[in-house]
């Protein structure tokens, strides 16, 4: 009898096989759309099981689902006791046994490298550190350099709150790099490298927001998934349910409504590893319920809804990260709101963005935009045009005076403009409706 080596690998990072196969089916889901996969393997307990058998006749994994283990464990196949069986181009003599080589995370083909649309060099002043840094043989991290950039990375998120990514996915990419360039090239203690490949896991998934309210939609979901692959190889489980919150919340706008019910069901599963406060529990409910939404499931919606407020309501907590403290009264009310609008309920829909749009502070305009849009759009399918032409002339009005900058809310003026097309006739509308062209143009 063998013990498994990966039994032991997996059972190292705390995950029970179900755990593990949930997260390797969502990795070869990204591969596959990143094409670096030729198809998608599933995965299954019954095959974990079968892999991690007490025995040295072990199936041996078909090669796509050889690159999501490997990547997954960050090992060679053959290192997870797994090797070609005599069916499968095995000798019956022995051979000195053959290690496959898998790229760093890093290294590895992806859709989109980390300066993603651009041959450029680094900035000036990032070109000039680098060479200055990069002839050093004694490059000695600091704690205070450290938490410089643990203080850029929040006081970009509280941009983003306010005034949404599209200033900011270039500068958050900059600084992404030069924390890869400190790991690969810095010196420093255990403690803090685990704080800056924490750091750069953080700037990643930030970087995916940014780009996804960007509209840069594939380069949000590379980086989506170089931070899941990140926080899966780091056991950090406050980074996946962070990262699986965004991307559930981006699938949802690339109308991959089951898509993004798995990843926010995957996200909690993160959340009950790290005993996540109610304010993350919330979040994730809601995350959920847009994805029942999207895909006109009310039974499940309303649940997910019901679940969402009962955390909510719990209040928060010293342990709440930062990246819920958007979640606030008006937020959860706009987020159901919007839930209402994909489920066809217009006049509900109407009722909660309109009492959201009253909630909102001008802490957060890029959050009060894209609630404007959608009552924008829910107004117009309930027939009630005056509230229409209403709140799109406010959402430019914030994009005009209050610096809002976010392709979503623009994009959600698109939509709008379209469906006031046909009233262009009606009092105000002909007008209004040079003024979006105007914004979105």
């Amino acid at each position: 009898m063998s013990r498994s080596p990966l039994k032991a690998f997996r059972e190292s990072r705390n995950r029970t096989q179900t755990m593990a196969v949930g997260e390797l089916n969502a990795l070869a889901e990204r591969l596959a759309a990143e094409g670096r996969v030729s198809k998608r393997p599933t995965f299954t307990v019954r095959q974990m099981s079968k892999w991690e058998s007490e025995t040295t006749a072990r199936p041996y994994p078909h090669p796509d689902a050889r690159v999501v283990l490997e990547l997954y464990f960050q090992r060679p196949v053959e290192e997870l006791g797994l090797r070609p069986g005599r069916g499968e181009g095995a000798s019956d003599a022995p051979a000195v046994p053959v290690v496959t080589p898998i790229p760093l995370i890093e290294q590895s083909a992806a859709a989109v490298p980390l300066l993603a649309g651009s041959n450029q060099d680094p900035p000036p002043w990032l070109a000039q550190t680098t060479i200055g840094v990069a002839s050093s043989t004694d490059w000695k991290i600091e704690e205070h350099e450290v938490e410089f950039l643990r203080e850029a990375a929040d006081d970009m998120d509280a941009q983003d709150q306010q005034f949404g990514g599209n200033r900011l996915w270039r500068p958050t990419r900059a600084h992404l790099l030069w924390v890869h360039h400190m790991i690969d090239r810095g010196i420093y203690d255990e403690q803090l490298g685990r704080e800056l490949h924490a750091l750069a896991g953080k700037f990643t998934t930030s970087l995916g927001w940014f780009s996804y309210d960007a509209g840069l939609h594939t380069q949000a979901r590379s980086y989506f998934s170089e931070a899941l692959n990140a926080a899966m190889l780091t056991g950090d489980d406050v980074l996946s349910s962070r990262t699986l919150s965004n991307m559930s919340r981006q699938a949802v706008d690339l109308n991959k409504g089951r898509e993004a019910i798995r990843f926010a069901r995957l996200a909690q599963t993160h959340a009950d590893m790290w005993s996540a406060p109610t304010r993350v529990r919330a979040l994730l409910a809601i995350r959920e319920a847009q994805g029942h939404a999207r895909v006109g499931d009310r039974f499940n919606c309303e649940a997910a809804i019901k679940r969402a407020w009962k955390e909510w309501e719990r209040g928060t907590d010293d342990r709440d990260p930062d990246w819920t403290t958007f979640l606030n009264q008006a937020e959860l009310v706009c987020l159901e709101g919007m839930c209402r609008l994909d489920l066809g309920q217009t006049a509900r829909a109407q009722k909660h963005l309109a009492h959201s749009e009253q909630l909102q502070d001008v802490a957060h305009s890029r959050n009060r935009g894209m609630c404007l849009g959608r009552l924008a759009t829910a107004a117009l399918g309930a027939g009630d045009i005056d509230h229409s032409v209403d709140a799109v002339k406010k959402a430019i009005g914030l994009i005009r005076t209050a610096g809002m900058s976010s392709a979503r809310a623009v994009q959600q003026l698109k939509i709008v403009h379209d469906g006031l097309a046909p009233h262009h006739g009606a009092r105000g509308v002909g007008d209004l409706l040079e003024e979006i062209r105007a914004v979105v143009a």
